[in-house]
């Protein structure tokens, strides 16, 4: 029976998180969604390429999760990202399906022609990179903005307008625009964006607050992960109040990448306690897909769906393992549950790291007889120098072989 927030059936993690002390200094919203953006800030990582069959899948396994938001891609970039978007739009998903667009009305009649149900719609919002990068002043970015939303808005799709470079831009500009484009243009939503993911949790916290203390639009974010701090801005600007955050499946992503689904969903939902009404059982068959289709190869320790986050080499922790499995009490161990997350099992592996408790472990697992503590030993001290040899884990047969051996 589920006793509390911080330990249940799939998870077992700190109290603190949940004492009214902390909770009374968060406004999170009152329900979070996600946007999630693989198939298009996802590709953009160097090097990816993600066809038109590509995406079709991953966005049926995205709606299969609950994402409630997929930005398919942007029309505007080749022939087969209109393809993707429009055959996207018309699967027939529970998730809407959006569309990215630069404020321009050509980039409007190309997401139109796709089905799509919205448009996040971007403009740089910064005095430098408009100077820098664009070669634009602040009223061309406000006219572009104000011209092209309206025009979106009037043939019946929601607009996302999406501030490029908000958290290094003085707040006059890049709210002046936001400004002119509410009450002259159109804007259902407000993305603010990290995109050189330069911004830290308390800064982007005390954005969100400013922000959402001028407007009622809600208030999405799009972190970048270049400090690493992606998923932690993400999760600081929800709980500062921000309904949507957009996420790409394993953190892929233009330069460092874009705060990870994964990581952000499950903080969200272990951590802070707040319904992400997403599938977590499939988060590591999304992660595979993606991993395979976009060929960017995920650390064995990627939190939340890496090959190796439940595989333990270390004979301490064995031992631990040992004594809690038995009492059934895996999480004192593990803080979340495999089987939740799409994992079979716990996983004892041989290695240089192992010790007497990793060698019972998996002597049992193989069914095969326990001998006296001077064999265990005997095979413990085989193991080690096998594995510093092959500066690797042992696979079942050479363990195998390593038992027959100190048996004969």
């Amino acid at each position: 029976m589920e006793k509390n927030l911080w330990e249940t059936k799939n998870w077992f993690v700190s109290p603190y998180n949940f004492l009214d002390e902390i909770k009374s200094k968060l406004k999170p919203p009152k329900k979070i969604s996600f946007h999630d953006i693989t198939l298009r800030d996802g590709e953009q990582q160097a090097g990816v390429v993600l066809k038109k069959k590509d995406k079709i899948k991953i966005a049926r396994l995205l709606d299969e999760v609950g994402v409630s938001r997929i930005e398919a891609g942007m029309p505007a970039v080749s022939k087969d990202d209109r393809e993707a978007v429009k055959a996207i739009a018309n699967e027939g998903l529970d998730a809407k399906v959006f569309s990215f667009a630069r404020c321009m009305k050509r980039d409007v009649d190309l997401a139109l022609a796709c089905d799509v149900d919205g448009v996040v719609m971007e403009i740089p919002s910064s005095d430098h990179l408009l100077k820098y990068a664009y070669g634009w002043s602040v009223e061309k970015a406000i006219n572009l903005s104000i011209e092209a939303t309206t025009y979106a808005q009037k043939h019946g799709l929601h607009v996302a307008f999406f501030t490029i470079d908000s958290t290094r831009a003085k707040f006059d500009t890049f709210w002046g625009i936001i400004e002119s484009v509410a009450a002259k243009g159109h804007m259902d939503s407000y993305v603010l964006v990290d995109t050189f993911g330069v911004c830290t949790p308390e800064a982007t916290s005390y954005l969100v607050d400013k922000v959402k203390k001028r407007t009622e639009n809600p208030i999405e974010m799009h972190c970048h992960n270049d400090f690493g701090l992606g998923v932690a801005n993400s999760i600081a600007g929800v709980m500062s109040g921000a309904e949507i955050v957009h996420t790409t499946v394993n953190g892929i992503g233009e330069r460092a990448g874009n705060a990870a689904l994964e990581e952000v969903a499950a903080a969200l939902e272990v951590l802070y306690g707040i319904k992400t009404g997403l599938n977590f059982g499939k988060l590591r068959e999304l992660s595979k897909l993606v991993e395979e289709l976009s060929l960017v190869k995920m650390p064995p320790q990627k939190p939340i769906v890496g090959d190796k986050i439940f595989t333990t080499e270390s004979g301490i922790i064995a031992g631990w393992w040992d004594k809690a499995s038995k009492a059934d009490k895996g999480l004192e161990v593990y803080p979340l549950n495999p089987e939740y997350l799409g994992f079979e099992k716990v996983n004892i592996a041989l290695g240089k790291g192992s010790g007497k408790p990793s060698i019972t472990t998996q002597l049992q697992e193989l069914g095969l007889d326990i001998p006296s503590d001077e064999r265990i030993m005997q095979i413990l001290e085989k193991v080690k120098l096998l594995a510093e040899d092959k500066k690797r884990l042992l696979t079942k047969e050479e363990f195998k072989k390593i038992v027959e051996e100190i048996n004969q």
